[in-house]
């Protein structure tokens, strides 16, 4: 049998306000203080922008840049979304809907051929440039 002792001797009105005080999640804003307004969400937006080929291809570059492979293909993914939708770019690019949906998605990892198919399908291509040297 378990049994359940308190460390210290409490009034019962102290547990009570203790208990009544955990269950706040929200508290009032201080006075004088600001308030951020609520986010709105930015995924309609993006989708909009990334209609247009050229907005599409700096947003991948960008997102390349940082190297990070899951955000490269949620990236490309969204550009796919723009272009009319991941099945109907699988059409395009001659793929499965089921291996593109993989391919796009954070743990995907496509071959060449499969990438360039569908950066073909989106209006876009791979193209390499030399690294930009840093200024000291």
């Amino acid at each position: 049998m378990l049994e359940l002792r308190y460390c210290q001797t409490l009034p019962v009105s102290t547990l009570s306000v203790r208990k009544l005080t955990s269950k706040i999640t929200k508290r009032a804003p201080r006075k004088g203080s600001r308030v951020a307004a609520p986010s709105l969400p930015y995924e309609d937006w993006l989708i909009e922008q990334l209609k247009n080929p050229a907005e599409a291809a700096t947003y991948l570059e960008t997102v390349l840049e940082e190297g990070d492979q899951a955000a490269i293909m949620l990236a490309l993914r969204q550009v796919a979304q723009a272009q009319g939708g991941v099945a109907a770019i699988a059409r395009k690019a001659k793929l499965t809907r089921e291996a593109t949906y993989k391919m796009l998605s954070k743990s995907g990892n496509p071959e060449l051929r499969s990438l360039i198919a569908v950066l073909e399908a989106t209006g876009l291509r791979i193209a390499v440039k030399p690294i930009e040297k840093k200024a000291a």
